[in-house]
């Protein structure tokens, strides 16, 4: 949508936004599992803008939701929203934590599970805290993906988290699924 006047506040400017004109805004039924679904689904919508060449941001706390034209209805939650357009430059890389901080296994984890560990790893985060984990079972085929106590967005973190560790699993291979 182009909307200009939910990036003109003065926590858009802490946040370096500048000339954003145009924003994906995520909205669904409130509930205990929107923040998640809206990380999973909206890092889709992020992976395809960038491959068609816009550059995208993900914006938490830094823009108005107030000053947004995104339509809510009663009985749903504005979550965030992605910035998407031309940006003046690509990006920056973020701190990640090491691998073995984002992950719990009893023993060798297998090759699926250390790739899904290392695309989440690599994964955006909303607020940059990477505040997820990812537990292999004991059968060695179930990952349990727990979001740990985070600042802000720790739900949405986790949903982009778990489509990264997806893609990255699913190169490996599809004899795994999240518990």
């Amino acid at each position: 949508m182009d909307n200009p006047d939910a990036f003109n506040g003065r926590l858009a400017h802490y946040g370096s936004f500048r000339g954003v004109r145009n924003h994906i805004a995520l909205v669904g039924p409130a509930g205990p599992g929107l923040d998640e679904a809206c990380g999973y689904y909206g890092e889709r919508l992020v992976l395809l803008a960038q491959a068609v060449g816009l550059n995208t941001c993900w914006v938490a706390m830094t823009f108005s939701k107030k000053a947004s034209e995104a339509r809510v209805a009663p009985g749903e939650k504005y979550s965030l929203c992605i910035a998407v357009g031309h940006g003046e430059t690509s990006g920056a890389a973020h701190k990640v934590k090491p691998a073995e901080k984002l992950f719990q296994a009893t023993g060798a984890a297998p090759a699926w599970f250390a790739a899904g560990v290392e695309a989440a790893r690599l994964a955006p985060t909303a607020m940059n805290q990477q505040r997820f984990r990812f537990d292999l079972g004991e059968d060695g085929s179930t990952v349990r993906a727990v979001a740990l106590p985070a600042i802000s967005c720790g739900k949405v973190d986790l949903g982009i988290a778990k489509l990264h560790f997806e893609l990255g699993a699913n190169a490996v291979s599809n004899d795994w699924r999240f518990a």
